[in-house]
């Protein structure tokens, strides 16, 4: 396995979902401690990180968050421990964990299962810029 990145979280999307790919690019943009690190799920990094965890590929359907070594979230609670960490008034998002996870995740399902038909699909994951591509592990 490549070798990660010390005190980095990373951040596992979707890499064809235009909603996810707005996500990385917010997240990006309001990282201002440097973070997060990210690779799609479609790539063999990504691929490999779902493995360890014993999961199956094809139960993460948009967002894992790894802090590795420490632990690894998923669906509503990956969305809001990665708002934890950024900079500005989104890091009061945290607060929402209060609301119990099964209802949480039935909304984050919804927006989910819909977020091909509401905001498209890319034919291939997004190439970043050269000044972001460190900011990417695959």
């Amino acid at each position: 396995m490549a070798q990660l990145p010390e005190n980095k979280k990373i951040i596992l999307f979707d890499g064809v979902c235009n909603l996810c790919d707005g996500a990385v690019q917010f997240i990006i943009k309001h990282d201002k401690k440097d973070v997060f690190r990210y690779a799609s799920l479609q790539s063999e990094l990504g691929k490999e990180l779902v493995k360890e965890r014993g999961m199956d590929q094809e139960e993460i359907d948009s967002i894992m968050l790894i802090e590795p070594g420490v632990a690894y979230y998923r669906k509503s609670t990956a969305a809001l421990e990665i708002a934890r960490d950024l900079s500005g008034g989104y890091s009061l998002l945290k607060n929402f964990l209060f609301i119990p996870e099964v209802m949480r995740d039935r909304i984050y399902d919804f927006i989910a299962k819909n977020r091909y038909k509401w905001f498209g699909k890319k034919e291939q994951c997004m190439i970043p810029t050269p000044e972001l591509k460190a900011k990417f592990l695959d």
